[in-house]
């Protein structure tokens, strides 16, 4: 065993309460895990947080945006002070005083296909915490190419959306949303909408580096704030799918 996936007297003491979750094992898993998070907004920020105190050993974001006065109802590691300030640099500041254990390695940039090959290869589980399908569609594809487990967040008013895409054993998230969908800027949210869509995200995340549980795998799940619900829709692979129809497993 490694010695960075060896639990100090004070991780063991610090992850206590998940620890009888899942075991010392699974905090080491948890440990000795890296995570890719796409966006450093309401999702990213909120899902920041929680891989953060989770104890993930590696933790990667991307965002080329600056933080507005308009972000600060829901991206909440950005403060009144950071407005004007880059997004990776406002997040990376405070994260590093939740856990200086994580790694935390920041990149000011745009997603595109070519930063993403090497940012999702280089990792275990990918967070999509995007505002656009258009990335959201680069970012999917690239999971599969590389087989990486992707976890899907989305987010308008009081409602949000999850799924979770692990090729080989499920529809990806072009199976469900076959054609890029309109895009709205400007749209309206509720601050704690991701907050509740990145904590299930970051649960995704969890269960699959620990084995434990049952992942979102070909269920969409859809939360409605305004009625206080959760449902699932059943979602299957398609076989003409342009991203995951004729890869072989």
């Amino acid at each position: 065993m490694s010695g960075a996936s060896i639990l100090t007297e004070d991780e063991l003491k610090r992850f206590g309460r998940q620890i009888k979750l899942f075991g010392v094992d699974g905090q080491r898993r948890i440990k000795c895990s890296s995570v890719l998070v796409v966006g450093v907004g309401g999702l990213g920020c909120s899902a920041l947080m929680y891989l953060a105190s989770a104890g993930f050993g590696r933790v990667v974001f991307i965002d080329n945006d600056v933080v507005e006065l308009s972000n600060l109802n829901r991206q909440v590691l950005h403060w009144e002070e950071d407005v004007g300030r880059v997004k990776v640099e406002s997040a990376i500041w405070k994260l590093k005083k939740l856990n200086s254990n994580v790694q935390f390695e920041g990149l000011n940039a745009e997603f595109n296909e070519e930063r993403g090959n090497y940012l999702v290869r280089d990792v275990d589980v990918v967070l999509d915490c995007l505002d656009n399908f258009r990335t959201r569609f680069v970012l999917n594809r690239l999971c599969v190419k590389y087989r990486k487990p992707f976890i899907h967040g989305a987010v308008y008013g009081l409602e949000g959306r999850l799924l979770t895409v692990i090729p080989g054993k499920g529809p990806c998230l072009q199976c469900v949303i076959p054609l890029q969908p309109t895009e709205a800027s400007g749209f309206p949210i509720l601050g704690s909408t991701p907050a509740v869509i990145a904590s299930l995200q970051v649960t995704e995340a969890i269960k699959i580096v620990t084995g434990i549980g049952r992942p979102s795998v070909g269920r969409l799940i859809v939360y409605d704030g305004e009625l206080m619900s959760f449902f699932e829709i059943s979602v299957k692979r398609r076989n003409d799918c342009p991203i995951c129809g004729s890869v072989s497993y």
